[in-house]
């Protein structure tokens, strides 16, 4: 099978997966992410048939909509490799990858920790689609999902969040921004990665500026 029908496949195992997932995490947001790893890819020395799949299947069962199984995104993804004539060392770092992409799991990452340059280059391209107006468009679309409040100045962000506490927050939308959209830039693996996150970043700045102006009737 060549490596385009892979890819088809994948695509459409995602397509039909995800179909009915809240709109920050359905297939919309996997495109967007294979889109962005695909550009990052460019640039960087990696195998692009590993970038493809793991930017494909990094979202196949969240934990946060499956009661915080982190198992079954990886088990899933595995599976389904295995029905296809996939190499066996491809289907192991597609797997780490989906293990650990999450942004949760760097909060608890141990010093000397070391991953794959097809996981950075994934991992930016995930983060890149959590900034910018599609990032703020996903924080409020969440937030509404889980019936969050927007904003609320008496409950400051908390900057100093272990894993179990990100996985448990009910902060207010705003918060996320502090909690963690405005840090990834910071974050970024890549060299194209930082420069696309450096422009989205400055758009964050922006949106929350208009944001308190008009919550404090100044415009």
């Amino acid at each position: 099978m060549s490596t385009t029908d892979l890819v088809e496949q994948t695509i459409s195992f995602v397509k039909e997966t995800l179909y009915g997932a809240e709109a920050g995490h359905d297939w919309f947001h996997t495109q967007r992410v294979f889109r962005n790893a695909l550009l990052l890819a460019k640039d960087e020395d990696v195998d692009v048939l590993i970038v493809s799949l793991g930017a494909l299947l990094h979202d196949i069962a969240d934990a946060k909509f499956h009661d915080g199984d982190e198992t079954l995104g990886p088990t899933m993804a595995k599976k389904f490799l295995e029905s296809l004539p996939v190499d066996r060392y491809i289907i192991d770092e597609v797997v780490s990858i989906i293990t650990h992409i999450s942004y949760k799991n760097s909060l608890s990452k141990k010093d000397g920790d070391t991953h794959s340059k097809e996981l950075q280059v994934v991992q930016d391209a995930d983060r890149l689609d959590a900034i910018g107006a599609i990032g703020i468009a996903r924080a409020f679309h969440y937030g509404g999902f889980k019936n969050r409040t927007l904003y609320d100045p008496e409950i400051p962000p908390n900057l100093e969040m272990s894993k179990e506490e990100y996985k448990n927050s009910k902060s207010p939308t705003l918060n996320h921004f502090y909690e963690k959209l405005l840090l990834l830039k910071d974050k970024m693996n890549t060299i194209s990665g930082k420069k696309i996150a450096e422009e989205r970043h400055l758009f964050l700045l922006k949106y929350l500026k208009q944001f308190y102006e008009e919550w404090n009737g100044n415009a």
